[in-house]
């Protein structure tokens, strides 16, 4: 005995199926997605291109050259150098405020002291 599997075909061959609009956008969605990551991997490379976007905008980027590599990094170095030295003014600043927070608390010199004594007899315990 010998069994044929018949696997059901649609009555139309090439039609779609229904699909729902959440579907329909989250497949929008992934093809813009693509493009424009595409886009960006191109926007950001260093390589020689002309980018031409539907006539409406034209953009031609080239690698930097060694000069203004120079100048970049100099550039970065004095962004890093401010960061660093707004930092130690955040700190300096905190600092500041501890300690006159902690001077508040502490008794000045000038208050009168309270002298404490205690003779041999009174028992402490």
């Amino acid at each position: 005995m010998s069994e044929t599997v018949v696997l059901a075909q649609p009555e139309e061959e090439g039609q779609l199926q229904d699909y729902s609009v959440d579907q329909l956008a989250g497949a929008v969605v992934l093809v813009l997605g693509a493009i424009a990551g595409l886009l960006q991997v191109i926007w950001m490379s260093k390589c020689h291109c002309k980018v031409n976007l539907c006539y409406i905008f034209r953009c031609e980027r080239r690698p930097p050259t060694e000069e203004e590599m120079k100048t970049l990094k100099a550039k970065i170095g004095e962004k890093k150098q401010d960061k660093i030295l707004k930092k130690e003014e955040e700190i300096l600043k905190e600092e500041k405020k501890i300690n006159k927070d902690i001077e508040s608390l502490v008794p000045k010199d000038n208050s009168p002291k309270m002298k404490i004594e205690i003779s041999e007899k009174e028992d402490l315990m």
